[in-house]
């Protein structure tokens, strides 16, 4: 007898027909390669982040304490918030006019670097001159060479310049400072940008000047952002050069303000005002980097996308 085979059954219109692989065996789960590595880079990057961020929250919250309760709990969240020691921090720690000289040093020094910076990366990453490679190492020199080791010659050059103890001697001496990372920064920066703009620009007349300040700049602008957030961090937090070179009480930085309230009483100090300077002087960096991260990142890896 022949048997029948039955005839397929004819899908409905609309409706898609599940193909059925008769060979292969019930779906296996698939192991996510990796996995162990994973958790453990997350796991080190969440123990980085409590080192970071907690004795940061630490002294915000005892910024708000009195000088009992510092030494009395100092784990323990404050019963009243003392916002007296914010005030008395700022008017009578002279911590406005500490703020008022960093702001002017650092703002000066910030422009300055990025000008000069900019126009001296540019100029070493588009043109081929005699002596081009050996300016470049000139600045990368730069960024090995300790500080310490040119304290001394470098005060008798300013002394002799008559710009001790002055703002514009430290900002001059800022500018020195941050000139070879942003050099070496913003000359790997420039060479990732497209040269068919430019040379666009020059065959409608453009010169370089303008070529540079109009177009080529504006184009760097992650660059510029990015080296902006790294000198205004080294800057701001800079202590031992204002410290050699401006030694006048009334133009001390916010660093050299913050090392006199630690000692002007010495063990009767004002620690309640110490944190809550402390945190004033922290704030700034901190909002800084919160509203130009995201530059920040760009301006890191433009080269890598390129």
């Amino acid at each position: 007898m022949k048997t029948e085979t039955p005839a397929p059954v004819p899908a409905e219109p609309g409706v898609p027909v599940a193909k059925v692989d008769s060979a292969a065996g019930p779906p296996r789960k698939e192991k996510k390669e990796g996995t162990t590595l994973n958790v453990f880079s997350h796991g080190i990057l969440v123990i980085w982040a409590i080192l970071v961020v907690m004795p940061l929250l630490w002294a915000v919250m005892t910024s708000f304490k009195d000088d009992s309760s510092i030494f009395g709990s100092p784990w323990s969240l404050p019963d009243t918030l003392h916002f007296d020691n914010w005030s008395r921090a700022w008017t009578e720690a002279n911590m406005s006019d500490y703020f008022l000289n960093t702001i002017l040093v650092v703002g000066g020094s910030l422009i300055g670097t990025l000008v000069l910076g900019s126009m001296a990366a540019y100029v070493l990453a588009r043109f081929d001159f005699p002596g081009n490679r050996f300016i470049y190492y000139l600045f990368i020199g730069g960024m090995s060479f300790p500080v310490m080791l040119a304290l001394v010659p470098l005060f008798y050059v300013v002394n002799n310049m008559g710009l001790l103890n002055t703002i514009h001697g430290l900002i001059l001496v800022y500018i020195a400072y941050s000139l070879p990372f942003t050099v070496f920064f913003l000359t790997a920066f420039f060479r990732t940008l497209p040269s068919s703009v430019a040379e666009a620009a020059f065959v409608d007349g453009a010169s370089h000047s303008r070529t540079f300040f109009q177009i080529m700049l504006p184009m760097a602008k992650p660059g510029l952002i990015s080296v902006g957030i790294f000198n205004f961090l080294g800057q701001w937090n800079q202590y031992m050069l204002p410290t050699v070179l401006n030694t006048d009480p009334d133009k001390r930085v916010l660093t050299q303000g913050l090392v006199q309230l630690a000692v002007s009483q010495g063990y009767k100090g004002d620690w309640s005002g110490l944190f809550a300077g402390l945190v004033m002087a922290m704030l700034p960096v901190l909002a800084a980097y919160i509203i130009f991260q995201r530059q920040v990142v760009q301006g890191l890896t433009a080269g890598a996308l390129k």
